[in-house]
């Protein structure tokens, strides 16, 4: 199939495919229920090839076909599975798979393995070898808005009522959506993938292999507002770009906002998850992951190889240094130095917070223990 104008060449666009950071192949039976993992594999491959795609120590008949990946409780005999963490060693023995992805040091067990130092990060790779998303049509249909000043690269696929504004930018082998919309002035590098409704705000500037998810928005307005001496509030303008660096991913309904002046800047590699807000003026650095509804209040700056899980939410102007993690629902409220571990609202050091969570439900018991001891000084 390919869309009426605009005759490109078919070029493959790798979709990254999310895992849920457990330490084993393990799928809800509610999931396998509702997906039928077996039908939406097409290649098949020997444990030989594999093995040397994945750089790994093969343990077992090199011949073995694999046709796909699956959960290690729900593999079967053509398929591969993997566990991290050794826990998960007695799964490992009654599994049907046909290969298991594990450690060099993991103990020997009746199925084929292929032991490498990363066997998650080696999964990732694998469900990528055998799983190939649906390739949109090529070309661009008829119906998309492209202004007369647009520059859109080759082997472009764009979709029904996408809109590119005036004076945009766009490098090769782009693959824009239905209902994308790109305002005037964008300017955006080479591989470009955005899904339905997403919006990508003008004048802003994306680097090469940016992937949008469906309704990320990239440069709306940041929440600025002066009172003035009635106490009605003011729009400030937000003038400033929001820029992304190479090999960033926003995920659904995130926002990356843009900036009253200045810029708000994403660095290479970083990767917003679904429902995150960035305020406006702030800054996250190279490979950092924001998790699902962080919220980084405006001027933030975030470091390098950062963590902010789940709902993590940071006060303005703060200054979070390199390889932070910050656990769940923490509250960051000041400037966290490089390599810090934080949890609590607010947050303070990760295991200083596990020692208080562990006592707070005895501070009743601790209490009267107080009181029993301090009746007979009385």
């Amino acid at each position: 199939m390919k869309w009426g104008v605009g005759e490109s060449k078919s070029s493959e666009d790798d979709d990254a495919t999310g895992l849920d950071g457990c330490q084993s192949g393990l799928v809800s039976p509610g999931a396998r229920r509702s997906i039928d993992f077996h039908g939406i594999y097409n290649r098949r491959m020997r444990l030989a090839e594999l093995a040397r795609v994945l750089q790994a120590e093969l343990r077992g008949d090199p011949e073995l076909e694999i046709t796909g990946v699956a959960g290690i409780e729900e593999a079967g005999p053509g398929e591969i599975t993997f566990v991290a963490n050794p826990k998960y060693a007695g799964l490992a023995k009654t599994t049907r798979a046909g290969a298991i992805l594990v450690t060099p040091d993991f103990p020997e067990v009746p199925a084929v393995t292929l032991r490498l130092k990363n066997p998650y990060l080696a999964f990732a790779r694998t469900v990528d070898l055998f799983y190939q998303p649906p390739a949109p049509p090529a070309g661009i249909h008829p119906t998309a808005a492209i202004a007369a000043t647009a520059k859109v690269g080759k082997n472009a696929r764009i979709g029904a009522y996408a809109v590119i504004g005036e004076g945009v930018r766009i490098g090769d082998d782009a693959t824009i959506l239905p209902h994308v919309v790109i305002y005037p002035g964008v300017r955006i590098g080479n591989r470009f993938f955005a899904h339905a409704h997403a919006v990508v705000r003008e004048n802003c500037r994306l680097g090469d292999d940016v992937l949008l998810q469906n309704g990320a928005v990239v440069g709306s307005d940041g929440f600025g507002f002066a009172k003035d001496e009635h106490g009605r509030w003011h729009k400030i303008p937000q003038s400033g770009p929001a820029n992304l660096g190479d090999r960033v991913e926003v995920q659904a309904n995130a926002c990356i906002d843009r900036a009253s002046v200045g810029a708000t800047r994403i660095g290479d590699g970083v990767k917003v998850d679904n429902l995150v807000q960035v305020g406006h003026g702030s800054s996250v650095d190279e490979n950092t992951l924001l998790c699902a509804q962080v919220g980084l209040a405006g001027s933030t700056h975030v470091g390098k190889g950062v963590i902010l899980a789940g709902q993590v939410g940071v006060a303005g102007h703060c200054r979070i240094g390199d390889n932070v993690v910050a656990i769940a629902q923490a509250g960051l409220h000041g400037d966290i130095p490089a390599g810090s571990m934080v949890a609590g609202s607010p947050a303070f050091e990760h295991r200083q917070w596990l020692r208080a969570t562990a006592l707070f439900s005895r501070l009743p018991e601790l209490l009267r223990q107080f009181q029993r001891k301090a009746k007979p000084e009385e």
